[in-house]
């Protein structure tokens, strides 16, 4: 993966003791001309160079996928 890494959050994660979520834009994730992406990291481990769970989240799926969170959070 190549690309242009901009950090936009990162929280504790909740249930453990030194986890993190991270989430961050990524453009050209794929190479030059490649469509910009949301990326969010899972780290169990506070000092984790590379998050053990990684999801890229196109643009063009953004509004249905905080959608489809809104509704699950409405369930939980």
């Amino acid at each position: 993966m190549s690309g242009i890494v901009t950090p936009v959050d990162k929280m504790t994660l909740d249930g453990t003791k030194n986890g993190s979520i991270s989430i961050s834009t990524i453009a050209e994730p794929y190479g030059p001309k490649s469509d910009a992406v949301v990326s969010i990291g899972i780290s169990l481990k506070a000092n984790a160079s590379e998050p053990e769970w990684k999801v890229h989240l196109p643009k063009a799926n953004l509004e249905q996928i905080i959608t489809a969170l809104q509704e699950a959070k409405k369930m939980i």
